[in-house]
């Protein structure tokens, strides 16, 4: 039989980093840069130090953990993802393919392989992008897709700007953010959606990711007293954010592929009885082609404009701030991860990512594929969020074929390990 990651101290370590910054509802809070992000960070960097691992780090906090190779100067395979999550996040999420990442060179030490190519397990910052955003941010700046001074002037909700951050936790000292020269990456995620599971399919083929789309809506009116001025005499926000909820549902019904969320609305003054001066929201635009997203972008565009148009009394303001076009991963990363699927006799299928992932940027710079287990009814960015031990398990295994074949590329062919 073919031998594999030992999953029970995979599984034990998932536990463990599901405990620093524990929710009541038994998921985790980790959001990026914040004191229990960093306390999850230092818990992990422990166990890499306990093996030996060599650790750099850059400006924006990202952490590579290297494996070494025979040849110093070949190009590394990197694997990995993230651990920062949302304020009520799972256990899987991320943290998953930032541990089996772990899990894939311990594996390869216990059983004293050794590879031409040295392995490089990345843990990028800010993938979540809730506290702070964009979203995929320490993968965007390290790629070249987004501008370190201009992510540094990113504000949370309660006014902390990113670059304090960076500074509280010294990551300012660090050389700046540069993707190595990679030979490719791969990361292992959870689907974060019911396709595998209603399936009965262990292994997710992803092929590529979704386009994404994010806006930033606001609606200026005036506020007053909700009793004295009658409603034909109001500046109110409200009718015309009624009309914006609408459009963005119409938008997603535009086909079975897209996706459309509004994920904040906020009114203020925020008082029982006062007409709002203000209602802000996002929109979350998704589709697995560009084209049709594009033709959803100019929808909603056309819309918001009707509405400045017939609501004159109102100050409608729309601002698109991030955009993730639509991603194709390599064939032979793809073809790599279908055959270890098959060769371990692991029920799979090829899939399409819905949610953004730091794969999706480096899939601009370097040949790019990613690995999905089931999650659980799909839930995803919820305590629920859940992946059995023996789904984990099979995706490990196959981020183990897939980075033992890439980072033995000039040696004997290594089909199996003894450990």
């Amino acid at each position: 039989m073919r031998s594999g990651i030992d999953g029970d101290r995979l599984w034990a370590r998932l536990m463990a980093m599901a405990e620093v910054g524990p929710t009541p509802e038994g998921g985790s809070c980790r959001q990026t840069l914040s004191d229990a992000d960093e306390a999850g960070r230092a818990l992990f960097l422990g166990w890499c130090e306990a093996r030996g691992y060599g650790i750099r780090k850059d400006r924006i906090g990202n952490l590579f953990i290297r494996r070494p190779g025979l040849n110093p100067e070949a190009s590394p395979v990197l694997i990995g993802s993230h651990l920062d999550t949302q304020p009520t996040g799972g256990r899987f999420d991320g943290v998953l393919g930032v541990l089996a990442g772990l899990e894939v060179l311990e594996t390869l030490d216990d059983a004293a392989v050794e590879t031409a190519r040295p392995i490089d397990l990345c843990v990028w910052t800010n993938e979540e992008g809730c506290r702070f955003q964009p979203a995929m941010m320490g993968s965007g700046v390290a790629c070249g897709m987004l501008d370190l001074e201009k992510v540094l002037t990113a504000r949370d909700c309660a006014g902390i700007a990113l670059a304090d951050e960076i500074v509280r936790h010294r990551y300012d000292r660090e050389a700046a953010p540069r993707l190595p020269v990679a030979d490719c990456y791969v990361e292992l995620h959870i689907e974060q959606g019911p396709i595998l599971e209603a399936e009965a399919k262990t292994i997710g083929i992803v092929t590529g990711g979704q386009g994404i789309r994010w806006y930033e809506i606001s609606v200026h009116g005036e506020e007053t007293h909700a009793g004295p001025v009658p409603m034909a005499l109001r500046k109110d926000p409200v009718p015309v954010l009624m009309h914006l909820i609408g459009l963005v549902q119409a938008i997603g019904r535009l086909d079975e592929d897209a996706r459309c969320t509004i994920g904040k609305i906020h009114l203020s003054p925020g008082a029982i009885n006062v007409v709002p001066g203000r209602a802000d929201m996002t929109v979350d635009l998704r589709h697995p082609n560009e084209e049709v997203l594009d033709r959803m972008h100019r929808r909603l565009m056309g819309g918001i404009e009707a509405l400045r148009q017939s609501h004159r009394e109102t100050d409608l303001q729309a601002c698109l701030t991030w955009h993730s076009p639509v991603v194709t991963f390599d064939g032979a990363l793809i073809e790599a991860v279908r055959a270890s699927a098959r060769d371990r006799q692991l029920t799979h299928r090829d899939i399409v990512s819905g949610a953004g992932h730091d794969a999706f940027n480096l899939a601009r710079r370097v040949p790019t594929t990613m690995i999905f287990v089931p999650c659980r009814e799909g839930i995803s960015h919820n305590p629920r969020e859940y992946a059995s031990l023996t789904d984990v398990m099979a995706g490990a295994n196959v981020l183990l074929d897939v980075t033992l074949a890439r980072s033995s590329e000039g040696q004997p062919k290594v089909s199996s390990l003894s450990v």
